[in-house]
């Protein structure tokens, strides 16, 4: 799918806690809207969405989202684009991550997601070591 990308990580020992507040607040910081579910045994959702006139109108219920799910040791990290789940921070993990949350998606929403998702996945490797 146009957009879906994950990184696979092992032996790095990270704090997934720590790695879902540092996703959220570099988020933040580029102007984002986040919302995270509670972690959960399965892992945890990060769901961020950008205004703007023409976002607005286009994609007004789609939301730029990051799963983290597996162990501090071994991990996975996946980026792309759903629909924003209202109350995502009560939100059981499981039940999204076990589900098919991302969506395909088309040529626009896809250049977007791609030059979000190569900026966080700098970031994240960075972070990650």
């Amino acid at each position: 799918m146009l957009g879906d990308k994950s990184e696979h990580f092992e032996g790095k020992g990270t704090n997934l806690t720590e790695l879902e507040s540092h996703l959220t607040q570099y988020l933040k910081a580029d102007g984002f809207t986040v919302q995270t579910s509670p972690p959960g045994d399965q892992g945890t959702v990060i769901q961020a969405t950008k205004g703007g006139f023409l976002r607005d109108i286009v994609a007004a219920e789609r939301a730029f989202t990051i799963t983290i799910s597996g162990l501090p040791s071994d991990f996975t990290v996946r980026f792309g684009i759903s629909k924003w789940l209202q109350n995502l921070g009560v939100a059981a993990a499981e039940t999204l991550l076990l589900s098919d949350l991302f969506l395909p998606i088309d040529v626009a929403d896809s250049l977007w997601s791609l030059e979000v998702e190569d900026k966080i996945i700098a970031d994240l490797k960075k972070f990650v070591g």
